[in-house]
């Protein structure tokens, strides 16, 4: 690469971070909100629907999208559409319409954004990152999401606690305006061809063929079908640890918002420290099998939070829980960013992304009516046990194994 990579690298990441913390603020806000007025499973279910299923059926296109045209642009017109959306919210907020339904749409109109988006960040990096730095450049977004993860829930319940919702709203499409110019004006990036094979004559997009290449192309790549199950299984058995914790915490321990922030703040703090590790390490040689080490470990800090009756120790659990995710997530990553040609970069990582985006939702069609009959703690337990004989899978499998080497 003969453009200063690092440069447009540290831009990239900064100007994302900073549209990520905006909206990771609405985000909480949305969700503690629902949490404090409902306190239901069942609206917890509704939410994590409008939340991921809009994600799971634009992300095809979004992928297609990703391959065919200039994800710079790309990026930017979701990030775009999602602070237009937080702006009409405020403005409604405002003037005195507050409707859960309202925070709802609002939710699943930024999953609509982050399913377009999503790949196409995922196939922007290697485009201006050399092969050989993606380990490190991937475990350093992943740390510094996680910083705007620690700090989005602490704002968010600052601000909630004297300012009106639509200001966390407002503060959403600020740090979105930001972070759009500093990747228009400032990131250079080169440009790449899309599928070279294709003759002149079908130039263009043809959403079905194309997306029947990228699907071809998954098949022949058997270690790429294999992740996607085995993401969507792990997806799966960690819905109540991810989206169920609020709830359990509110039920076990109380309602109060610090007791909600102190939990997300932890995990986040946990993930930076992960992100660090990771970026540092590198993990095994081969990548499998700190993937497999991962679903171990996050299975047995499962079980944990489900067990623990102290809140304090249910903190110290959390964070070591954020410090194992990005041994899983960026090695994933990586083996994509490494081994897919760039022509089918933005499909193959738009399934991938689809594939959790859709178990979310299925599991908590599951986990969240099954939250009002049966203890969390339960739930947390039975999942965990899972996650941890998910290692099985990873370390018996030949093609993912020789996948995973360097």
């Amino acid at each position: 690469m003969d453009f200063n990579w690092k440069k447009n690298t540290v831009l990239f990441l900064c100007g994302q971070a900073l549209s990520l913390f905006g909206s990771m603020v609405v985000q909480y806000a949305i969700m503690w909100h629902i949490i404090r007025e409902t306190q239901s499973g069942i609206m917890m279910s509704i939410f994590t629907i409008v939340g991921f299923l809009p994600m799971f059926l634009i992300s095809p296109f979004g992928g297609v999208w990703a391959d065919k045209f200039n994800r710079k642009y790309l990026i930017n017109i979701s990030d775009g559409a999602i602070a237009l959306a937080s702006f009409i919210v405020a403005v409604l907020l405002f003037t005195g319409h507050g409707h859960i339904g309202i925070l709802l749409s609002c939710a699943a109109i930024r999953s609509f954004g982050q399913g377009v988006q999503t790949p196409a960040i995922g196939a922007f990096i290697p485009q201006i990152v050399p092969s050989e730095h993606l380990t490190r450049i991937n475990g350093i977004q992943s740390s510094i999401q996680s910083l705007c993860m620690f700090a989005a829930p602490m704002i968010s319940a600052v601000l909630m606690s004297f300012a009106p919702l639509g200001i966390l709203f407002l503060l959403d499409v600020v740090t979105a305006g930001i972070g759009i110019a500093i990747l228009f004006f400032f990131v250079k990036v080169p440009r790449i061809e899309s599928v070279t094979s294709e003759p002149e004559d079908r130039k263009g997009i043809d959403y079905f063929r194309d997306l029947k290449e990228g699907i071809q192309y998954i098949r022949k790549h058997g270690f790429i079908l294999r992740m996607i199950i085995l993401t969507a299984v792990f997806s799966i058995l960690s819905t109540p640890a991810a989206l169920l914790t609020p709830l359990q915490v509110t039920r076990n321990f109380g309602g109060e918002v610090w007791r909600l922030s102190a939990i997300e703040i932890a995990f986040s703090v946990g993930m930076v420290f992960g992100g660090v590790l990771i970026g540092f390490w590198g993990g095994f040689k081969n990548k499998v099998y700190t993937m497999a080490l991962t679903g171990f470990l996050f299975g047995l800090e499962t079980a944990g939070l489900g067990l623990v009756r102290n809140f304090w120790l249910y903190l110290a659990i959390m964070a070591v829980s954020g410090i194992t995710i990005p041994f899983y997530n960026t090695p994933s990553m990586v083996m994509l960013q490494s081994k897919v040609e760039p022509a089918f970069m933005g499909r193959v990582l738009s399934v991938f992304g689809m594939t959790g985006s859709v178990m979310m939702p299925i599991g908590m069609l599951l986990f969240g009516p099954l939250a009002d009959i049966v203890s969390i703690n339960y739930l947390l337990i039975g999942t965990g046990v899972l996650l941890f004989m998910m290692v099985i899978p990873f370390l018996t499998s030949r093609q993912l194994r020789e996948a995973g080497k360097p």
